[in-house]
């Protein structure tokens, strides 16, 4: 009985003393594993023609939606849907009876006060005379601009009201589009600037369009993105594209721009969109730097803001990508 107890007795210290070296042993696979957790790349600086992506639909680049401004039974119409017409053209009238009579007996009245009336009667009825004329004029319906009649919803004999809606002309010899361009991209849009668009209803070639009109004032998406909706002008349109097409296309920078570029996958998003990536030191340290970047493909981003420098080594952790 002694002989075992004794035997307990030394086997204890052996036990204890292998459970601390256990414990206390440096663990090689988790070091391991931890040194290729990660690869680094660097920073690097990119010369480029800017390019950017654009996309939307081609309207008439002039519009408008005719209304009689008298009221009264039509008499005539004198156009059709498809019918060009010249700025002034007469495209439909009302009855004009009563304009015309008023007219008449105002001009009867000015022959009147010139023989005998005062200087202060005649220069009433002149004025009068001007609006009994503008009175007349609204009941000619007339092209504001050149174009063609793209709807017509008026016939001979119907009665209209002054400010009803009778038909619609357009000018498509040039065709516009409104795109929405990223308040990043900004700086790098111009008007006169040329773009590229492809049609999908037209695949012949790309159809080339220009900055027309950039607004003074931008707007904020939902998203919380600052845009700025800028207008291209197509002058010369191909016969196969019409109003209401869609197009996708590029608006590239004539000048060359440099730009610090990092991988996309390094790039860390917290709350709020706070963006950081993590950097090497010189002396092996690993440094968290906030940045705000653009995700330009291919793997690749380009740094806007932050403490990034060419040659900068950025972590990419592994399982990132």
């Amino acid at each position: 009985m002694r002989k075992r107890v004794k035997a307990i007795i030394i086997l204890i210290p052996v036990i204890v003393a292998v459970a601390l070296l256990v414990l206390f042993m440096p663990k090689r696979k988790d070091n391991a594993a931890e040194a290729v957790a990660f690869e680094t790349a660097p920073a690097q600086m990119r010369t480029y023609k800017r390019i950017i992506d654009i996309s939307g639909y081609v309207e008439p680049f002039d519009e408008e939606e005719l209304r009689f401004r008298s009221t009264g039974a039509v008499t005539a119409v004198y156009v059709k849907e498809g019918d060009k017409v010249r700025k002034g053209d007469l495209l439909a009238s009302i009855d004009d009876t009563k304009q015309t009579a008023s007219l008449q007996s105002i001009r009867n009245s000015i022959e009147e006060a010139e023989l005998n009336g005062s200087k202060r009667e005649l220069e009433l009825l002149k004025l009068q005379e001007i609006s009994a004329e503008a009175d007349l004029e609204y009941t000619s319906l007339r092209a504001t601009f050149d174009g063609e009649v793209a709807s017509v919803d008026v016939s001979a004999e119907d009665y209209f009201e002054a400010g009803d809606s009778v038909m619609t002309i357009v000018d498509c010899s040039k065709l516009k589009a409104t795109v929405e361009i990223d308040e990043i991209d900004m700086p790098y849009v111009y008007e006169g600037q040329k773009a590229m668009l492809i049609f999908e209803a037209y695949p012949q070639s790309p159809v080339e369009a220009v900055v027309d009109y950039i607004p003074m004032l931008g707007r904020y998406t939902d998203q919380g993105i600052g845009v700025v909706d800028a207008e291209l002008l197509i002058e010369n349109p191909p016969l196969g594209i019409i109003p209401g097409f869609t197009f996708e296309g590029t608006l590239e920078s004539e000048s060359e721009t440099e730009m610090l570029l990092i991988p996309y996958a390094a790039i860390t998003r917290g709350i709020g969109g706070k963006e950081t990536v993590t950097v090497m030191a010189d002396d092996g340290s690993l440094q968290e730097r906030e940045i705000r970047a653009e995700y330009l493909g291919e793997g690749y981003a380009e740094v806007l803001e932050g403490d990034i420098s060419e040659g900068d080594l950025i972590v990419i952790r592994r399982g990132s990508r």
